[in-house]
């Protein structure tokens, strides 16, 4: 019967290797153990078994392929094996590693060039660019192994204050499905010089909990609510609506506008709590991934499009087709698809612009105008004037005209034309007025024929 120490030392699984270098060295003693077992007399028959030993084949921890080894290494093991034991079996670490031995001096100096020069770039960006551009062979050297070079020079990030700060432990959450929640928020990305003055670019982008992946994102020059509207219009046109939609607790997204168009679309409104960033720790680690791949390295851009081509192409190209380590190796894109087909149609533009259709009470003057936004409208209909209206107008296309909504009536308004106006205020007159028409009014006339008219009947009753 086993004890209850031998129960504990069940339950932790059975005994085996404590690492990979015992696991190597247990390999090798099992190899030459043939040899050890016996009383091999002088160094002739040690030399025959080594060569009888060295055409068999033996599979090493972790490879599926089976191999034979050489007379010499044979050899090594046994006389190491015979002195310390198993410690003498363990693989040894190379005296040059992290140098990346297939590197030629000119390519490895690059290397440390790069980094000193751009200390934001991450190994994975800089062997895939030098790859990419051809002055370095695909396979030369892991990311790994650049790595390593780095921290051995003292160019890791940790060294270089490029690492992420600490904070206390939060547990690890995720949405349930793909469209449950969308995280909003917004970066500020390095100003740009554009005809010759400074433009500062603000990045929007939306991201997919569940997958990662980036629903919408657009190159701006401001910070506005107005710019996140039009973000999430642009990615409800292509997508189905999420449940909810995580936002910063900023002014600038506190508004009502948001709030009234997510509430008639059916999705919850949450803002994350102030002053604390880790809340929005996927979002900080889809920036972080973009300004080491994108924004660090924009250079001299002509515009705002120039900007949002470059991000579009690297999050298609790149972040999208990417293994992510929370998605347990598979990528965003394959996520996002896989769970997209299961979800409904995106919204159709009638409920889009009723969602995003704003009203307020405006006095219609005696001349049928109104002001909206600074703009004058005018109206034909007359009976409205000097009575206050509900005005409406649709964010969904900020370049349409509003109109007014009076008894359940839609009645449109136009920009205030002065100078049409005055042209189709005489062209009306002469409508109701034409020349060439005979009208006969003369009000003096009429009274002069009815006094004559009573004379003349006097003068006939007299005679």
């Amino acid at each position: 019967m086993p004890t209850n120490d031998d129960d504990k030392t069940g339950a932790l699984g059975a005994l085996g290797p404590k690492d990979h270098a015992e696991a190597v060295a247990l390999f090798r003693a099992q190899v030459i153990g043939p040899l050890c077992a016996r009383n091999l007399d002088g160094h002739g028959e040690l030399s025959a078994a080594l060569r009888a030993l060295s055409t068999e084949r033996f599979a090493a921890p972790g490879d599926n392929r089976s191999r034979s080894y050489a007379h010499a290494t044979l050899e090594r093991w046994y006389y190491r094996y015979r002195a310390l034991g198993l410690s003498g079996l363990r693989p040894r670490r190379r005296s040059d590693r992290g140098h990346a031995r297939a590197l030629s001096a000119e390519q490895r100096a690059l290397l440390l060039d790069i980094r000193r020069e751009y200390p934001t770039a991450n190994a994975s960006l800089i062997v895939r660019t030098l790859e990419a551009d051809g002055r370095l062979a695909r396979g030369t050297m892991s990311v790994s192994t650049l790595r390593r070079l780095y921290a051995e020079q003292g160019l890791d990030r940790a060294s270089l204050g490029q690492g992420s700060g600490g904070g206390h432990v939060r547990l690890r959450w995720q949405a349930e499905h793909v469209n449950a929640l969308w995280h909003a928020d917004v970066c500020h990305g390095p100003a740009l010089r554009i005809a010759g003055r400074v433009v500062p670019l603000r990045i929007h982008a939306l991201l997919d909990d569940h997958s990662r992946y980036i629903v919408a994102i657009q190159a701006c020059a401001t910070e506005r609510e107005s710019e996140m509207l039009a973000l999430v219009v642009k990615a409800l046109r292509l997508q189905h609506p999420p449940s909810t939609l995580y936002l910063d607790n900023g002014a600038t997204y506190s508004g009502a506008v948001l709030s009234t168009a997510c509430g008639r679309l059916g999705v919850s409104l949450v803002h994350a709590k102030p002053y604390d960033p880790q809340a929005r720790g996927k979002m900080e680690r889809f920036w972080r991934t973009l300004r080491e791949g994108c924004l660090d390295h924009l250079g001299a851009m002509q515009s705002l499009q120039d900007v949002q081509v470059r991000l579009l192409a690297f999050v298609d190209e790149h972040y999208h087709q990417s293994a992510h380590a929370s998605l347990l190796g598979r990528t965003p894109a394959q996520v996002y698809a896989e769970g997209r087909s299961k979800d409904a149609s995106s919204l159709d533009e009638a409920k889009l612009c009723e969602a995003l259709t704003v009203r307020a009470k405006r006095r219609v003057r005696r001349d049928g105008t109104v002001d909206i936004g600074g703009v004058s409208f005018e109206t034909t209909a007359g009976f409205l004037a000097g009575r206050v209206v509900q005005v409406a107008r649709s964010l969904l296309d900020v370049q349409s005209a509003p109109w007014i909504e009076h008894e359940e009536q839609r009645i449109e308004l136009r920009v205030v034309d002065a100078v049409k106006n005055a042209r189709r205020h005489r062209a009306e007159r002469s409508h109701h007025a034409p020349r060439g028409i005979d009208v006969s009014f003369d009000p003096a006339g009429v009274l002069v024929d009815k006094m004559l008219g009573r004379i003349g009947k006097s003068n006939g009753g007299a005679s």
